[in-house]
């Protein structure tokens, strides 16, 4: 497992005006599995351009709402457990390496519609930013304490 490589990708802290964060529940797992909108890159294409078209496959946000803030100053790894590597990516890849962005979401609520073309999540919710560890998959906790430890000076 070691020697396979991290799936590159990117993420999203999305902060409304109370500064409440975007998280979703995922509908491909038995339990409830919350997280930030995050994805793979594609061949050639930017973080920012990523993260902007994974937001909008995921919750059908238009990056004409969104506001970059800042992004980590690192990309950030985690790996997947030996089960959802041989499931989701075939032993592919040992998990991922993501940049992850904090921005500002300039919309509505009901400008968000999870209900996509290939819908990842079935509910999503606004959270406090303190929450998210304690919402996530346990093999992302550490990632998701990294991400609001980077970011917690503009929180």
């Amino acid at each position: 497992m070691d020697k396979l490589e991290y799936r590159p990708g990117v993420g999203i802290m999305l902060l409304n005006k109370d500064n409440l964060v975007f998280a979703a529940c995922r509908n491909d797992m038995k339990e409830e599995a919350w997280q930030m909108p995050q994805g793979g890159l594609e061949p050639k294409e930017t973080p920012e351009i990523g993260v902007l078209r994974e937001l909008q496959e995921e919750t059908g946000i238009p990056p004409r709402m969104v506001a970059i803030i800042t992004h980590t100053k690192e990309w950030l790894t985690y790996d997947f457990p030996a089960d959802l590597q041989a499931s989701f990516f075939k032993n592919k890849y040992r998990g991922q390496r993501q940049l992850w962005f904090l921005a500002r979401y300039l919309g509505r609520d009901e400008d968000i519609n999870i209900n996509t073309e290939k819908p990842e999540f079935r509910a999503w919710k606004w959270i406090e930013p303190k929450e998210l560890p304690n919402a996530i998959v346990d093999f992302k906790k550490p990632l998701y304490e990294q991400i609001l430890s980077e970011f917690s000076s503009s929180l």
